[in-house]
């Protein structure tokens, strides 16, 4: 994207973006709250308008037919509003909406990728039932079945996709991030947990104020003065025995 910006109500909420999201790499977008995460993810996903170029996989984002695009973007909202008594295989299901897959093949898919987000024991389970970690990795097991079967370059979208999962499950999904980052697919999460940002992350992306203040690897993102600067709290960034970055 290039010169992006984005104004509601004469209010500037995204201004000057400029952001590569290189195919087979994680990209994590840190920043407090209010920074603008959530508005520049709607806007790749298309849900908001903006000014400036977007470009999804090489082609103008307008120039997309959407059912097409919808078999190479795959998004992970924050929350969602389905409230209908679906069962939770038939929730996963709906990621295969956009293929010409045969049944067959869908139901392998949909299995294949509710293992994936460890939500396969509960497939007969009612969606409107399930906590909240539940419903969000019953999501997660969706964007998993659209993109699954589709060859050339895709983007997964993840808005803050570990929200309600316990400690566990937050580093089973964002492995499972990494493995489709892996091979090929260009994935953009957005999490506040700055550890997590650091051990996943292949780039982070820092926003304050609707802007992009810096881009890197962790270790030169998340120093202690630019955490602070951010956040308002002094850390430390240490190395775990593993080499991963963890902050203190």
């Amino acid at each position: 994207m290039h010169d992006l910006s984005l104004s509601v109500n004469r209010r500037p909420l995204l201004s000057d973006i400029h952001l590569e999201i290189e195919s087979g790499k994680v990209t994590v977008l840190l920043g407090p709250n209010g920074a603008g995460k959530s508005t520049l993810l709607h806007c790749i996903a298309g849900e908001m308008k903006h000014e400036g170029e977007l470009r999804l996989l090489g082609r103008l984002r307008e120039h997309w037919n959407k059912r097409e695009l919808a078999r190479r973007l795959a998004v992970l909202p924050q929350q969602s509003s389905l409230m209908f008594p679906f069962l939770a295989h038939e929730v996963v299901a709906m990621g295969r909406i956009p293929h010409d897959t045969l049944n067959q093949e869908n139901q392998r898919i949909v299995e294949t990728c509710m293992q994936q987000a460890n939500v396969w024991h509960l497939r007969d389970a009612a969606y409107p039932r399930l906590s909240g970690g539940e419903k969000q990795r019953v999501h997660f097991a969706r964007v998993l079945a659209q993109l699954a079967g589709e060859h050339g370059q895709q983007l997964l979208l993840l808005d803050e996709p570990t929200s309600a999962l316990d400690l566990g499950q937050q580093h089973s999904l964002l492995k499972e991030a990494r493995l489709l980052a892996a091979g090929g697919t260009a994935v953009l999460v957005i999490v506040h947990d700055l550890n997590l940002a650091a051990r996943y992350g292949d780039r982070l992306v820092l926003m304050q104020d609707g802007r992009i203040s810096c881009t890197g690897t962790p270790e030169q993102v998340l120093t202690p003065d630019r955490v602070e600067q951010h956040f308002g709290y002094r850390t430390q960034l240490l190395q775990s025995p593993d080499g991963h970055a963890v902050l203190m």
